[in-house]
């Protein structure tokens, strides 16, 4: 068994142009200041961290690790989610994912493409740097559009999309290899990489490649009717990161799953502050400590109720009392008993 680390946060949501969040400074004095004791940093803001100087310089690297410890804050994980998102995007979504993309590569999506796996190579490199061996990012989508096999998938589809997308990420793979880091894929809808089965389809067609990995979610799965549980008993080995997200599945008469194109408020899955929603987390933390699963417990905000703000104040107290101290004491060792051989061969009637 492993005790899970944290409280962390996912910086991203918090982002803004006014003071604390819009500082590498002002965010880590105020999470500090919540309880936090690690950040997972988005590398498309520029202001938390400069990937090209990442890359370039060991220097930066010591320096910003440097400034972040002075609050006692460590960096859990580097963060490509947007970029990662580029690596494979189906045409028609191009326009939409074109806000991803850097200004002079909109309306160039062979280009942006390339911008990303290259984007997504050098958070390797920075990652180890920074001494890091876990990596968050999204796999991108080549076959969403086809989730519900209606017009009928012709026959090879599916192993063909898996195939390229797989192709498309095996060379950043092989880098995050090179320096000793893990690509955890967040398992989100949207994403090709989904559910267990579309993780086991990528893991197959990468030939099983050693850094794939999972940024284990369960809010995504809950609004999926997924099994979040027993998820952990199929997948704990490749569990190396974890978002504490919540949320909640109502349906009606009127929406379910699919949503009805209401706004997140009005969706019958939709997301919550956590400890707000529907997921047993004392069950998740188990598990996860059980199966010795060496992750920081990452705050994730996106609720569509609560304030940003009073989720980052609560969610810090919320991880800390579900972070259970693994023990290598037996409750009933007080009632135990230095046995010999001769002793056991006597409880068992042997001779």
């Amino acid at each position: 068994m492993k005790t899970i680390k944290g409280p962390a946060i996912f910086l991203a949501q918090f982002v803004d142009d006014k003071a604390p969040f819009n500082t590498l400074d002002g965010m880590c004095k105020w999470v500090s200041d919540l309880g936090y004791k690690g950040i997972q940093i988005p590398t498309w803001e520029h202001f938390l961290i400069d990937l090209d100087l990442a890359v370039e310089s060991q220097v930066y690297c010591d320096e910003l690790k440097g400034k972040i410890n002075q609050y006692g804050l460590e960096i859990t994980e580097l963060s490509t989610h947007l970029q990662g998102q580029l690596v494979a995007v189906h045409p028609a979504y191009d326009i939409m994912f074109d806000n991803f993309a850097p200004k002079e590569l909109k309306n160039n999506p062979k280009g942006r493409t390339e911008w990303a796996i290259e984007t997504v190579k050098k958070a390797a490199v920075a990652s180890r740097r920074l001494d890091l061996n876990a990596h968050a990012t999204f796999s991108g989508a080549l076959l969403w559009h086809t989730w519900h096999p209606w017009p009928q998938r012709p026959p090879g589809l599916v192993e063909m999309g898996f195939a390229e997308l797989a192709k498309r990420w095996l060379p950043i793979l092989d880098v995050f290899e090179d320096n000793g880091v893990d690509i955890c894929y967040e398992i989100h809808p949207g994403e090709d990489l989904h559910d267990g089965v579309t993780f086991e389809r990528f893991y197959d067609a990468t030939q099983q490649h050693n850094r794939v990995k999972i940024l284990y979610d369960p809010s995504h799965f809950v609004l999926q009717q997924l099994d979040y549980l027993s998820y952990i008993d199929h997948y704990h080995e490749f569990i190396k990161a974890f978002h504490v997200k919540d949320s909640e599945f109502n349906p009606t008469g009127k929406k379910g799953a699919f949503g009805g194109y209401e706004d997140w408020q009005n969706r019958a899955g939709r997301y919550r502050s956590i400890g707000d929603g529907q997921i047993d987390f004392k069950a998740i933390f188990s598990k996860l400590t059980e199966y010795g699963c060496d992750v920081w417990a990452v705050m994730e905000w996106e609720c569509c109720i609560k304030s940003p703000e009073q989720g980052a104040k609560e969610g810090a107290e919320f991880i800390q009392k579900h972070i259970i101290q693994t023990t290598d004491k037996k409750f009933d060792d007080f009632a135990g008993a230095k046995l010999d051989e001769k002793k056991l061969k006597s409880i068992l009637n042997l001779k």
